[in-house]
């Protein structure tokens, strides 16, 4: 990801969290680092395209209904899980995505809230 779209989705994510009232510090809770980190990457200060950054956005994007296509094809852990088990079938790819919706269950399901006092 080159750098003026790291800030382009940085800002993105800042947006969400203003529309949606998400605390930093829930964010930060959900993706286990602290709340200057996610403070840092809201704001694009110093940042790049790394895993940590990959789950903040990927934490707030759900808020707005999900994540891009182009945000799937750029995340290159899941693109690497997809070619070590896919078998290029459609049978294979439906199977695949069955897994995949089913671990839907496994997310951390605290509802976000804004904290006291914290602000995105």
């Amino acid at each position: 990801m080159i750098e003026s779209e790291v800030r382009a989705r940085a800002a993105n994510a800042r947006r969400i969290c203003t529309a949606h009232g998400i605390a930093q510090a829930d964010i930060a809770a959900h993706v286990g680092a602290s709340q200057s980190q996610v403070s840092r990457i809201l704001k694009g200060e110093g940042i790049r395209a790394s895993r940590l950054f990959e789950e903040v956005c990927l934490f707030v994007e759900r808020f707005e209904g999900g994540v891009s296509a182009d945000v799937v094809r750029s995340n290159h852990d899941l693109i690497e899980a997809l070619q070590a088990t896919w078998d290029g079938s459609a049978s294979d790819a439906k199977a695949l995505a069955a897994v995949i919706r089913s671990l839907a269950v496994l997310k951390h399901s605290t509802p976000v809230s804004r904290s006291q006092g914290e602000r995105s």
